[in-house]
This record gives structure tokens, sequence and C-alpha cells, in this order.
């Protein structure tokens, strides 16, 4: 029997409505007990959390592990003993690995690295598309018994809008949510920045806002007429917001993140052609990023995810625009997070929400709370310490991040997994 006693930590979780100093008791892998120990308690292990805060584990809605298929940038070893050093205890892994994850065998063979690796824990996405060409649909149900918790065509589009009807139908009756991330590849293709002054200062081809909302708005609307449940995930314009907030006034069966890099940046950040900076979507107006942040104040934008994406130093070494986009994201996805917080920016209740229980109701999971007879996933947090971003504390095998070199004021202490403590901080 395992029992694990976590003393005098503050207790923070949204879902019960929890703000309290307790002791906090897990038995068997399950929160056991607030406050009094359970009958013939007695701890195998004791952790003191005075003068730490003690949350739900951090759950991650997109991080793109690199394998199968791109080992040489990072694996699920290397990434999800770097998501349990950052609090996070499960990601989502999008379908868009090599081979794509369209068949049960891709599953199982992510599930068996998964197992072996036995660190964070890792949900998948399974493709909406045949090999995400967007034409033949998947085997959905044969996806959905093989473990996948969702179904998405990632950025790559599906042009046919029949085909679209047809994807969300078939997810709606196998009752599987749609992970959608809205984009026009024929206004986007080619661009690599925002389009507006930055861009053309900078001689960069742009995207447009378009790009993103005309997508949008054609999901939308197909979501309405077949009744799929849908998550829509990156989001990077005010634009957007305003549209999943009328959709949600509308009574539609939808859900909507934005990555934590697009909280903090604009497009004013690439303006010295920093290739860290090249993400997709890409960063836009600093009206955007306010807007973003407003989108999850007031919980029209549930959940905020890393976009994990690590790249080898070679793919960020070439002329902005030949870059390879994306953030090395999980280092920073917690801290981002309480930066919010400690501006005064959103409140500290809606940010832990945001990346616990939102994520997880959102893949179905019975995790993102401190209730009674839940999973003993826990992230312990120090909100008192002060540390810089840099290469020897980014644990991900990716170590492309635009904020090197800033300070932060709060990292994972302890990260619990199933009622087991994978990590703690050493000094």
């Amino acid at each position: 029997m395992n029992q694990l006693l976590i003393k005098n930590g503050h207790l923070l979780d949204p879902v019960n409505r929890l703000s309290q100093q307790a002791d906090l008791y897990i038995e068997n892998g399950h929160i056991a007990a607030i406050g009094n120990a359970p009958e013939n308690f007695t701890a195998d292990q004791t952790i003191d959390a005075n003068g730490l805060t003690v949350i739900p584990g951090i759950i991650d809605l997109c991080a793109r592990l690199r394998e199968p298929g791109q080992e040489h940038k990072a694996t699920i070893h290397s990434e999800t003993i770097a998501a349990a050093m950052s609090g996070i205890t499960t990601m989502c892994c999008p379908p868009d690995t090599d081979p794509v994850i369209d068949e049960p065998a891709v599953v199982e063979l992510i599930n068996h690295k998964t197992a072996n690796a036995a660190h964070s824990n890792v949900l998948m996405l399974g493709a909406l598309t045949t090999g995400l060409q967007g034409e033949l649909l998947s085997e959905m149900q044969a996806l959905q018994i093989a473990g996948c918790v969702g179904l998405s065509n990632g950025r790559h589009a599906i042009d046919n809008t029949l085909v679209l009807k047809r994807a969300y139908a078939y997810a709606a009756n196998c009752k599987l949510t749609v992970f959608i991330e809205p984009n026009d590849h024929w206004l986007s293709a080619g661009g690599c920045a925002h389009e507006g002054t930055v861009a053309s200062r900078l001689g960069l081809k742009g995207i447009p806002v378009s790009a993103e909302t005309v997508a949008l708005a054609r999901s939308l609307e197909i979501v309405r007429e077949t009744g799929v449940k849908a998550h829509f995930g990156r989001l990077s314009s005010a634009a957007s917001v305003a549209m999943i907030r009328r959709a949600k006034d509308d009574g539609l069966n939808i859900t909507a993140d934005v990555s934590a890099h697009q909280l903090h940046l604009n497009e004013l950040d690439i303006s010295s052609f920093n290739s860290a900076c090249h993400v997709l979507p890409p960063l836009r107006s600093q009206r955007d990023q306010e807007a973003l942040q407003h989108g999850i104040a007031d919980g029209t934008l549930d959940a905020i995810c890393s976009d994990h994406q690590p790249h080898d130093p070679d793919a960020k070494e070439s002329p902005f625009a030949s870059t390879e986009p994306g953030i090395s994201a999980l280092a920073t996805l917690l801290p981002l997070a309480l930066r919010l917080a400690d501006r005064e920016i959103i409140d500290i209740e809606t940010i832990i929400r945001a990346i616990t229980s939102a994520p997880a109701s959102i893949l179905g999971m019975n995790t993102g709370s401190l209730s009674i007879g839940a999973s003993a996933d826990i992230c312990i947090i120090n909100r008192n310490v002060n540390w810089q971003l840099s290469e020897s504390n980014i644990f991900s095998s990716g170590k492309n991040s635009p904020f090197m070199g800033w300070d932060f004021e709060a990292r994972a202490e302890h990260t619990i997994i199933g009622g087991t403590l994978l990590y703690s901080h050493r000094d």
C-alpha cells in the first residue's frame, strides 16, 4: 500500500473552490482525504509543502513529442521527463507524427514507448482523415477503441467541405471531440509573420487574420449542423475570440484554447528577426494579444496550452522565413501562466483552471481537481523563487525558446503522478 502525505501546503483547486492550508493524504494512487488523516493511514513518504502551493497536475492540450518520425529533435522519453520536471502530468499529442496516427498500430506504438518512459502521461488525437490528406475519412471508431481521446487534422486543411462535414458527422456519431486548428492554407501559404506593418517593414510575407477566421467560420457552421463536440486550438486573434464568444452564446458545444506564448508576445517581438519567435499561427498585434488575455479572463477561451514543438539547433539558425516554426515550451507553461496572475491580468483561480480542470474536461479525464477519490496527479509550486530561463533548466531536448533570459517567480517543486513522486527540484 503506497501512502503519501503532503503536509502544510496551500491547496488551490477551483473545481472544489478550495483555497486553504491543509494536509493532503494520498493512498493507492488516489486522493484519500484533506485535513484529517483517513483511518489507519501511515505515510510511507512525507512532503513538507509549507510555503508552497498544491494544485492538480497540469494538463497540456498540445505537445509534440517528435516521436515517432523526428527523433533527432526529441523523443517520448526525453519529453515526458521534461514534462514531469515542469509540473505537467498529462500531455495530448497531435496526430501529425510520422507515421501519422491514423491507425491503431501507431497508437499502440506510442503507448508502448510511453509506458517504458514511466513519466508524464501521454494521450493521443487520432487523424480525422487518412494521412491527414483531407480526402478519405480515417477509421475513427478503431482509433477510439485503441485509446485516442479525440480527432484532429492539425493545420492540414480539408479543402472539400463535404468531406469536412462527413468527418464531423462521423466523429459526432462516435461521440468523439474534434480538435480544430483553424487555418485557411490558401490565405496563409508561404507566410511566416502577422500581416501588418511589422512584417512589411521586415520584408516578410504576412499571414492575415482572415486565414484563421475564414476557417473558423466554416468549421463553426458545420459544427452547428452536425452537432459534433468541437475544440478550437491555438487561436491567435481578437476576431477569433469574438467569434468563439458569439458561438458559445448561441449554445454551440465548443471549447477553445490559446498558447501561452500568444499571451506574452506579439508581432513587435520579431522586429530583430528573432527566429525563436517564428510560430504558427504567427504572433499578432498587441490588440490581439490583449484580446486573448481577456478571452481567458472572461472564460471565452477555456484553456492555456504549451503548443510544445522542440527543434534541433539547425532548425532555427537560418533566415527567419526559412526557419521551422515552433517553441520548446514545456518549461515555461506554468511560469508564463502564473505570471499573468502575478501581474493581476487574470485571477489565479482562472489561471489554475485553464491549465488543470478545463483541459481535463475537454479531454474527458477524471483528473484536474483535488477531489477525494480523484487520481493523485499533483503539482506542488514554489511561487516565491526567482530564476532565469536558460538552456540548463530547459529539460526538453529542444532549447528553442524566445523566453531565454526571462526572469520568473514560480516553478514546479514536486510532481506527483498516480500517487508516485516522480520529480523534486534540487538546487
